[in-house]
């Protein structure tokens, strides 16, 4: 839930290392005001980046709700293309790590430092 404070510029100028610290909290921001109207936001820095984040984000994919929505039908239809796939085509060869066990072998271990003696 957000709290949002609504303070004048004045005010906030009195109290900008409290209110600093306060935006610190998820939600908690201030609307500064001069003469009674709304001029400025004071937030948090990962606030302020999400948000930023968001706003690319929508403006990246406009239609994301209705990509997510489309992605998820095909998903359910079985119209994909895994990963694996993609590097195959494009030439990569992945290796098959079910088939080979990698252990170290202690026996090994200790016949190198008896040579070494």
């Amino acid at each position: 839930m957000s709290k949002k404070n609504i303070i004048s510029i004045t005010e906030a100028r009195k109290r900008i290392f409290e209110i600093s610290n306060e935006v610190q909290k998820p939600g908690v921001y201030y609307i500064l005001t001069d003469k009674g109207r709304a001029k400025a936001v004071i937030m948090s820095i990962e606030e302020f980046e999400s948000w930023q984040e968001t706003i690319e984000v929508y403006q990246d994919f406009p239609d994301l709700e209705k990509d997510i929505k489309e992605a998820e039908r095909d998903y359910l239809k079985g119209d994909y293309v895994t990963l694996e796939q993609i590097l195959a085509e494009q030439g990569f060869v992945l290796a098959d790590k079910s088939k080979k066990k990698y252990a170290v072998s202690g026996n090994r271990f200790e016949k190198s430092k008896k040579r070494n003696k």
